[in-house]
């Protein structure tokens, strides 16, 4: 598959406001979705060694490698829409600082955004760009 892959927590308030937004800025179609808790999300984590059950981190597989958290976020916004990839230059943040902020965000994103009862369901116009 030569798309990137983006599992997310399908619960999460904030990432299900990410995916919203990704979808909008990615034009050219070439990321598609999963919720890590729907059937092909926990197999993509158990095929990459991944936990099945903590989800506090957004997971994306491009060209068969495994990015999370802050390395995730940068390789999801080179493939959006101009001018986005331009924020692509705050990858020179050291890792274990950007890291350091997302693992922040995501600890809090229940208490700031909150939490849905069950995962998203994607709309008619968009179900082809997610995994079932």
């Amino acid at each position: 598959m030569d798309k990137t892959i983006l599992l997310f927590d399908g619960v999460c308030n904030l990432c299900n406001g990410w995916v919203q937004f990704v979808l909008k800025r990615n034009k050219s179609e070439s990321i598609i979705f999963g919720s890590l808790q729907s059937v092909s999300g926990q197999e993509l984590l158990k095929t990459h060694n991944l936990s099945q059950t903590q989800f506090d981190t957004l997971i994306v597989i491009n060209q068969g490698k495994v990015y999370k958290k802050s390395q995730a976020v940068f390789i999801l916004i080179k493939q959006l829409d101009f001018p986005w990839p331009v924020f692509a230059v705050f990858k020179i943040i050291p890792r274990f600082l950007s890291d350091k902020i997302y693992d922040l965000v995501a600890r809090y994103r229940y208490n700031i955004f909150g939490k849905m009862d069950q995962c998203m369901i994607p709309k008619e116009n968009v179900k082809d760009r997610f995994l079932p």
